[in-house]
Parts: C-alpha cells; sequence; structure tokens
C-alpha cells in the first residue's frame, strides 16, 4: 500500500482525498517508479474542477514528476531499476502518490546535475515554454512578445527563455511583488493588470505597433485584450483558462484586428511521439544547464497538503513552480 490524492468526483479542492492505495506491478511497456516531487500545475486544477474531462473515479490527481525506477515490465530495456526519470506530458493523471507505474512512452531519463525537485518542476512547463517559444510562434531576435502570468510557472520560464532568444519581453503580473520577481529576470516592461489598461500600455511601450505574439494562460477574461495588443498578422496563443474556457469566439475579430491569428496547441499533442517528447526535453534541459533559464521553485508542500496547494494556486498566490513532497 501507499498513499495518494484521489478524488471521487469533480468539484473543489475539498474532494481531494488523502488515502491508501494500491499500486500496480508494471506490465509490458511501463516501469514502477518511487516517486520523489511532484510538480504542480493549473492543469491538476482544471482537472480535478471538472473543466477538463478525467479518467473513472476515483482517479489520482497529478501530471508531472521525478522519481526512481523501482521495477520495469516484461521487456522493457531503456530503463533499469535506479534510472532517475521524469515525465510531464501524455502519462494521464497519477502523479499525486507516493509510488506509481507509468508507461515507458512518457519518460525521459534525467541527466547529471538536474536535482529532483527541479526536474518535476520544470517538465510539464518547461516543455510548455519550449513548443510556445520554439514551434507555435518561432520567437526570433528583434521580436516583442506579451507572457500574461509572467511570474507563474510557465510564465518565468517563457520570459528567460525569450530573453536568451533575443526578444523584448512585455510580462503581466497581478502585484508589485511579482512585477519585482520578473523584473529580476529580465523582462523588459511590466504590466499590473489590476492597475492598469493592458492594451493602452501595450500600445504605448510599442510606440502603437503592438506585439508579434501574445502568450495567453488565462483565458476568458483576457482573450479581448490580448488581440488588441497584437499587430497586425500577430498570433494569439491561448494556452491556459485560468478564468475559464474561451466559449464563443467570434472569428470575425480577426479580420477587424489586422489579418490576426489565434491557436489552441497543447502539450500532448506537442509529445505525441518519441521523437517530439526528445526534442522538447532535449531542448529545455539544454537552456537549464546553459543557465539561460533558472527554475524558480517558489514553494514547496508536502504531497498530503495538495488541498492547500491548490487553494493558494487559484488565489494567485504563489509565485514561480510549485512542488508537492511526498
Amino acid at each position: 500500500m501507499t498513499k495518494a490524492i484521489r478524488i471521487y468526483k469533480t468539484g473543489s479542492s475539498a474532494e481531494m482525498k488523502w488515502e491508501d492505495v494500491n499500486v500496480a506491478a508494471p506490465v509490458a511497456g511501463q516501469v514502477a517508479i518511487n516517486q520523489m516531487a511532484v510538480g504542480l500545475n493549473f492543469l491538476d486544477v482544471y482537472q480535478r474542477s471538472g473543466m477538463y474531462a478525467g479518467d473513472s473515479f476515483p482517479v489520482t490527481l497529478g501530471n508531472e514528476g521525478a522519481g526512481v525506477v523501482t521495477a520495469v515490465g516484461e521487456g522493457v530495456s531503456e530503463f533499469v531499476i535506479g534510472d532517475r526519470v521524469a515525465y510531464g506530458s501524455g502519462g494521464g493523471m497519477g502523479a499525486y502518490s507516493e509510488e506509481r507505474t507509468i508507461n515507458i512512452a512518457n519518460l525521459v531519463k534525467i541527466p547529471k546535475g538536474v536535482d529532483d525537485n527541479t526536474a518535476a518542476a520544470m517538465m510539464l512547463k518547461g516543455m510548455t515554454a519550449m513548443y510556445l517559444l520554439r514551434r507555435t510562434y518561432e520567437v526570433k531576435s528583434g521580436d516583442t512578445i506579451l507572457v500574461w502570468a509572467a511570474a507563474g510557472g510557465v510564465g518565468q520560464i517563457l520570459v528567460q527563455w525569450a530573453k536568451h532568444l533575443g526578444a523584448t519581453v512585455i510580462g503581466i503580473v497581478s502585484t508589485s511583488a511579482k512585477a519585482e520577481t520578473v523584473k529580476a529576470l529580465g523582462v523588459d516592461h511590466v504590466i499590473l493588470h489590476k492597475n492598469e489598461d493592458v492594451a493602452a500600455r501595450v500600445k504605448d511601450i510599442t510606440g502603437g505597433k503592438g506585439v508579434n505574439v501574445s502568450y495567453d494562460s488565462v483565458g476568458k477574461a483576457t482573450v479581448d485584450t490580448s488581440l488588441a495588443c497584437l499587430s497586425p498578422f500577430g498570433m494569439l496563443v491561448s494556452y491556459g483558462n485560468a478564468s475559464g474556457p474561451i466559449t464563443d469566439f467570434a472569428v470575425g475579430k480577426l479580420a477587424g484586428g489586422g489579418s490576426l491569428f489565434i491557436t489552441r496547441p497543447t502539450l500532448v499533442t506537442h509529445t505525441a511521439t518519441r521523437e517530439l517528447l526528445n526534442d522538447c526535453a532535449e531542448q529545455l534541459f539544454a537552456v537549464v544547464a546553459s543557465g539561460a533559464v533558472k527554475i524558480n521553485i517558489g514553494q514547496t508542500y508536502a504531497l498530503s497538503d495538495a488541498k492547500q496547494a491548490h487553494d493558494d494556486l487559484e488565489a494567485s498566490l504563489t509565485s514561480g513552480s510549485t512542488v508537492l513532497l511526498p
């Protein structure tokens, strides 16, 4: 028996239960992992609340983690007992557990020099940043980009990586403390969205031109503002729904704004094959190893306190990445 955080129905964080569970032995194509650290993501909140469809109940929450292989299934040769591994996409929920089994198609080996907490904190968020910056809209030197929730887990990685690529970065945050955090990461201009007209400030900063791309994890509440910030032919990349999903978008807005683009990518698509997954992970590990991107673990919680971690995340009380410790 091991301990895990499970839910029996979707809803508030009150549905999360810390309880004993049985972990199945790995079969062909799987390994068993002793989990050392678990990453917290808004995706977990979406799945817990019912915004995203989940598995049949009861279900163990969580999508990102790092650990040590303790057993391998029949025919598995890519991983051996003792390997340090991490995952952050496509493996299904199940990370909020002291131990788990997982398909090897979703695993990568953790390179030397990257500790377990850092690996758990950066896989989902870091690979998300990779596909946003290198595949969805390929940021290049001279671009001006807008990053919503710049002090969040994905936001901090986006900011640093974009600066490494030579972009001018405008970061949007909710508090003065978070503004100082992102300034220290190299953000060129900071906007406090609760106090300022975001679109007006962006146009002022860019001399009326707007930005090449808006990376927007907020969703419903900010879609129109993001569009208003774009230059002609600019792209709105909507990759999260912190304020709720966009359900009634009028495509004609793209014409009025200047032949704009909008896209809703997912990490699952961008890591659907071993080739895509390895590319994501290798590029992420490379920028972290070079020092160009530093993973800021703003806070840690015991895995048993995952309910409080969810509450704090939803209340915008966290900064950077959050790690749950089994």
